[in-house]
């Protein structure tokens, strides 16, 4: 028998193509909703863009989507801006969706519920551990935004929902726009290329504090548990792996996985923005030389992203009590979702 039937919202993107493919192992029927058609095995692709709401009526009009796993977001010039781009598209999905079928509506934001949004990062200051219960911090933010309006139509409707806050998801993914794990992988290769040095592009205080990270597939249990577990409907819940580390470390040993020099850290951030300005050279010649599969950079890296979380002059430290109060006990070793994503990504030829 079939779980229910699901419609991931973002399906091609890190947190939305591997909850799609766990959802298909996992016994569901799965519509995968994105811009460009989604090819993986098992998942029903969608082409619709949000924004357009006539399409997404067109789009999902009499589809029996019973639980919709809303793993997207697009990005505009300023904070306002992405309030009203991201909540139109989650008001044109719930307009086009049958209220009468639909019975749950997961949503996935991140730790900026407790940073800030991108123009205010790290303005929160709320003491760490984080926890669920904290208040919004003051100003724009269009995680707070995408709540609202799940709310909204939950009470409107009658399903229950989730939230899940991960904190820098690394994970298999192509074309991601927020993707460290593949980002330092393609770093790490264009250094052993160069003859670089591995050098950290953050700030001192990530580099010696303690942080933590969510593994694609820990955020695909998750959501898939609090979908389906009765106890834990309508609730918020931080999603990492439950391990802890400091970057001073996980750099070293990041470096040694790809046979590296690594520098110490520098004493101002060295950003990899500025730093990879010329790469697509030099990754042209690495697609020749070793017959890589992805010659667009850009579908790779992330320069920005990653210089944003590993920049932070802040602390980030997710406290999952909650979650394992309320039954979810999933755990993954952070080094271990690095070496095997950086193990995939050799072996499908995606990086040297």
């Amino acid at each position: 028998m079939r779980k229910g039937t699901a419609l991931v919202v973002g399906a091609t993107g890190i947190t939305g193509g591997n909850l799609a493919s766990y959802l298909v192992a996992s016994g569901w029927s799965v519509y995968g909703l994105s811009r460009h058609a989604s090819e993986q095995g098992g998942v029903i692709p969608v082409a619709v863009d949000l924004l357009d709401s006539q399409a997404t009526q067109q789009a999902l009009t009499g589809l029996p989507i019973t639980h919709v796993f809303y793993c997207t977001w697009v990005r505009r010039d300023n904070e306002q801006a992405n309030i009203e781009a991201n909540s139109a598209m989650m008001r044109n999905l719930f307009a086009a969706l049958d209220s009468e079928r639909l019975q749950h509506a997961s949503l996935v934001t991140g730790t900026k519920q407790y940073l800030g949004s991108f123009e205010a990062y790290g303005s929160g200051r709320i003491e760490t551990p984080f926890r669920e219960s904290e208040p919004r911090v003051p100003g724009d933010n269009f995680y707070y935004a995408l709540e609202d309006v799940l709310f909204e139509a939950a009470q409107r409707d009658g399903f229950s929902w989730n939230v899940h806050r991960p904190h820098t998801v690394i994970g298999y993914a192509r074309g991601n726009a927020m993707n460290m794990g593949t980002t330092l992988a393609v770093y790490a290769s264009i250094c052993k290329a160069t003859g670089q040095q591995f050098v950290f592009p953050g700030s001192q205080t990530q580099w010696n504090a303690l942080t933590d990270m969510t593994d694609a597939l820990v955020l695909a249990r998750q959501m898939e548990w609090a979908a389906t577990t009765p106890g834990a409907a309508n609730q918020a819940f931080n999603t990492v792996n439950g391990d802890v580390f400091r970057w001073r470390r996980m750099w070293r040993e990041i470096g040694e996985y790809f046979g590296l020099e690594v520098a110490d850290c520098p004493e101002t951030p060295q950003p990899l923005d500025d730093r990879m300005a010329n790469a697509k050279t030099v990754w042209a010649e690495l697609v020749q030389q070793y017959r890589l599969v992805e010659p667009d950079l850009d579908k790779l890296a992330s320069w920005w992203h990653t210089d944003a979380d590993l920049g932070r002059e802040q602390e980030c430290v997710n406290d999952t009590t909650k979650s394992r109060d309320f039954g979810f006990d999933h755990f993954r070793e952070t080094r271990s979702a690095f070496f095997d994503l950086f193990d995939r990504l050799r072996a499908e030829r995606i990086i040297p």
